[in-house]
């Protein structure tokens, strides 16, 4: 823990000296992220390395899971970031960010729910659509198989909950706003993107089209209405 700690010293004498600048620019002119993910508090998990991002770059929520509860009046941690990121910050694109061997993933999977831990127990709930598609869909996968299928319909499952906060749907409905959901391997060092048209999760490759799961258009109700014939 202290070499950890220690590390504070060299971004004092190393980092912060080479990025003055962007530090400087960063506490006089504010934040403009680019993006807001919604990632896994799993330490092998960096979302600012995944994107190779700078200070200012990337709004990032992390909690076990990857889970985005569905909209509700009562207040939560992910709510209000997600609210301030779209509202405040004018975020116009949200990746929901799994991973492999996922420890919440492998509670959501198992046969029960782990004891002893009545939070991690309710929050896991978030994720329980996830589970019953893969148990009702495919029940003969098991073990890392269907903790794995877990986790990528896990992220379909939290993009879902993301759509009910009013925020995410009337920038969806402007046409402003890009869904994504991502799947870090962590073993294979590869970042897999739902895309939306197909259902499948595909390798990101700088050669192919970036897959996303809500690309941004107008989706706003603007049909006539259609008035009853006398």
């Amino acid at each position: 823990m202290n070499e950890l700690i220690g590390r504070v010293f060299s971004f004092e004498k190393t980092v912060f000296p080479d990025s003055r600048e962007l530090f400087g620019k960063l506490s006089t002119q504010g934040q403009s992220p680019k993006a807001l993910m919604i990632s896994c508090a799993d330490s092998r998990i960096v979302p600012e390395q995944i994107m190779q991002a700078e200070p200012g770059e990337l709004f990032v929520c992390r909690n076990a899971g990857n889970m985005v509860p569905p909209f509700a009046t009562m207040n939560g941690g992910v709510s209000s970031t997600v609210e301030y990121a779209v509202v405040a910050l004018g975020v116009r694109d949200i990746i929901v960010c799994g991973h492999s061997d996922c420890g919440a993933m492998k509670a959501l999977a198992a046969p029960e729910l782990p004891q002893g831990m009545p939070n991690v127990v309710a929050w896991l709930r978030h994720g329980s659509a996830a589970e019953h598609v893969v148990s009702s869909c495919s029940p003969h996968l098991h073990g890392n198989e269907r903790v794995r299928a877990v986790s990528l319909q896990n992220i379909i499952a939290q993009i879902a909950h993301l759509r009910t906060h009013p925020s995410v749907a009337a920038a969806i409905a402007r046409g402003e706003m890009a869904l994504h959901g991502w799947f870090v391997d962590i073993s294979a060092g590869m970042v897999l993107g739902l895309d939306g048209d197909t259902g499948q999760f595909v390798p990101l490759r700088e050669d192919r089209s970036l897959p996303v799961a809500l690309p941004a258009q107008p989706r706003a109700a603007s049909e006539p209405l259609v008035e009853a014939a006398e």
